[in-house]
């Protein structure tokens, strides 16, 4: 299974891309995380990351690119894998196209996972990370025991810069203008399934299912994928 999950910040793609790894036993490729990584770990790349980041802004897709590349040559995504937030735009699509081609694979499906602009919001400008051990949670919908304090590690929670309200305004404007036409893109294609984002976590789960009935895992593992500008 190749599959490419769409959908504004907060959506839950990453929760749900999490679970359909598991099933299938491929692995999530999440954009978002792996630049975080790389800010943590204080890369070149992740130093140029950081500035855009924390103003809401996009990643260059060069950057993007680089650091999907590198993730893709892993063994682990060769019998297929779940990109969860790349591609953000058209010309990233084509790229991936392009380079899943060389190789001779191609995307199976993408699912938009949709939802409301201040559902957005709500979601993303509640959420609390802890400094110490980054557990994640929710102001409303999974507060810790005590008010900014983690139960796992007692570390103080914070909200990232990235969750700030008038950020992820900003994020929505963004994804709006230059992640939307993906929709249009894939729905050419014939590749784009629209599921309903709102409701709890298992429902939206089924509802991908169902978009997903009768894709098969591949059975064959194929080569590495190159995305950098040859």
């Amino acid at each position: 299974m190749r599959l490419v999950l769409l959908g504004p910040p907060g959506a839950g793609k990453g929760t749900q891309a999490q679970a359909l790894a598991a099933l299938w036993g491929i692995p999530q490729i999440a954009s978002g995380d792996l630049l975080r990584a790389a800010v943590r770990e204080d890369s070149e790349l992740g130093r140029e990351a950081a500035g855009y980041m924390e103003c809401g802004h996009l990643v260059p897709d060069e950057l993007v690119l680089k650091l999907i590349a590198e993730r893709l040559q892993k063994k682990d995504a060769r019998g297929g894998f779940i990109l969860d937030g790349f591609p953000r735009n058209v010309m990233q699509a084509e790229r991936l196209a392009v380079g899943l081609e060389r190789v001779g694979l191609k995307l199976d499906k993408v699912v938009a996972v949709m939802l409301p602009d201040e559902e957005v919001v709500k979601r993303i400008s509640g959420r609390r990370t802890c400094e110490d051990c980054a557990a994640m949670y929710h102001v409303v919908f999974e507060p810790p025991a005590k008010a900014g304090v983690c139960d796992k590690c007692g570390g103080e929670l914070y909200q990232r810069a990235d969750d700030a309200e008038e950020t992820v305004r900003e994020r929505i404007k963004v994804y709006e203008a230059a992640t939307r036409p993906l929709l249009d893109h894939y729905g050419r294609l014939g590749l784009l399934a629209k599921v309903d984002g709102v409701g709890r976590t298992d429902e939206v789960e089924k509802r991908i299912l169902a978009a997903l009935d009768g894709l098969a895992i591949p059975s064959q593992a194929g080569a590495g994928v190159g995305l950098a500008r040859s």
